[in-house]
């Protein structure tokens, strides 16, 4: 007779070894323990994907570096990215101004911090949110439903720059660097975003939506089960904005008209995604849109690097659809809340498939 299964006790268990999933795949395991298995992947009756068609295909987007020669090129950026927000809620960024070397030299020490020494890295591991930097696996560890298969480093990069001391060794001075890049790059798209929108350029930025960004650094093991669980389950972000930088594995999935669509890594680009807040304050206009990353199939671990802009909490500033938007065609479609009840809610939830949004209708 199967032992009983005690979800609780096990996930304690995985949690204090404070090595994560990297040490479950050090360890030489056959089989991932049960409390990575997703039920809809043990029940699915979900139909598979259509053929990748033309119609599916995340657009990429030329930014010129930051630098248009014409106000006529401006505007057909700013129209290209409109289009693409409005449908997909995803693009692919080139030529976005962030060096190619310092994202390979971030992927590397990404990677190199998540495979250093377990004792140093079980140093780092906590749940603790005040810290600056946390390393752990599953941050709904104990509210989802199952785990995921990855491990991340954590730290709010902006709008407090930590010290390069208390950053870790390893890949510390490669953050700061890459997060400045970042804050620069998420700064022009907030403003061709505004004027995308028909309103000043500076709009987004004076309410606060680039004030903060929290860089999460994962790693995806390779799964010696990978049809039982996931990298990252469904989920949207609670961001305004998402700046992702991944590597040539694969792996990421968008929600495009009730089917998973592959998003194969562009080489150079960045992918940019629309958040849950964005969403929200454009009164769906702009669209935060559901995705996954499947459970890594391949030999070696995949990488990405997701900034988050996202205020650091407490933040009680008041967000709720701009007034500029609204009309008595368009009345708004959320109540007012904060970044801080927002996160509650989102954290209590975990990555169980379903948009906090939806609790801010009216």
């Amino acid at each position: 007779m199967e032992a009983k299964y005690d979800r609780a006790t096990e996930v304690k268990a995985f949690d204090e070894t404070k090595l994560g999933v990297k040490g479950l795949v050090d360890a030489g395991i056959s089989e991932i323990p049960r409390i990575f298995h997703h039920q809809q992947h043990l029940t699915s009756t979900a139909p598979n994907p259509p053929p990748p068609s033309s119609a599916m295909t995340i657009p990429t987007i030329d930014l010129k570096g930051g630098v248009f020669e014409s106000t006529v090129t401006r505007e057909i950026v700013i129209s290209k990215i409109k289009e693409a927000v409005e449908r997909y809620g995803f693009f692919q960024a080139i030529n976005h101004g962030v060096p190619v070397d310092v994202m390979e030299e971030m992927k590397d020490r990404v990677c190199a911090f998540h495979e250093q020494d377990s004792d140093v890295r079980r140093k780092l591991y906590s749940r603790d949110n005040t810290k600056k930097v946390t390393y752990n696996s599953n941050f709904d560890l104990y509210s989802s439903p199952s785990a995921n298969w990855r491990d991340t480093l954590s730290c709010f990069m902006f709008p407090d720059v930590p010290r390069t001391e208390d950053l870790p060794e390893i890949c510390g001075e490669i953050m700061l660097e890459y997060s400045k890049r970042v804050m620069e790059l998420g700064e022009l798209i907030f403003e061709l975003l505004s004027e995308a929108l028909g309103l000043n350029p500076n709009h987004l930025k004076e309410m606060d939506c680039a004030k903060g960004l929290l860089m999460l650094s994962h790693y995806y093991p390779p799964c010696p089960e990978p049809d039982l669980t996931f990298g990252t389950s469904q989920h949207s972000d609670r961001s305004f904005l998402t700046i992702l930088l991944q590597d040539n594995i694969g792996g990421l999935q968008v929600l495009q008209d009730g089917c998973w669509v592959d998003v194969p890594p562009v080489p150079g680009a960045l992918l940019i995604n629309l958040g849950d807040f964005l969403q929200l304050i454009t009164n769906d206009k702009f669209v935060s849109v559901e995705h996954r990353v499947l459970a890594n199939r391949g030999d070696e671990p995949r990488i990405s690097v997701a900034s988050f802009f996202v205020h650091p909490l407490p933040s009680f500033r008041v967000y709720g659809p701009m007034k500029e938007l609204l009309s008595e065609q368009n009345p708004p479609k959320y109540r007012d809340t904060t970044v801080t009840e927002y996160t509650r809610h989102y954290m209590a939830r975990g990555l169980d498939g379903n948009s906090v949004l939806h609790q801010f209708k009216i």
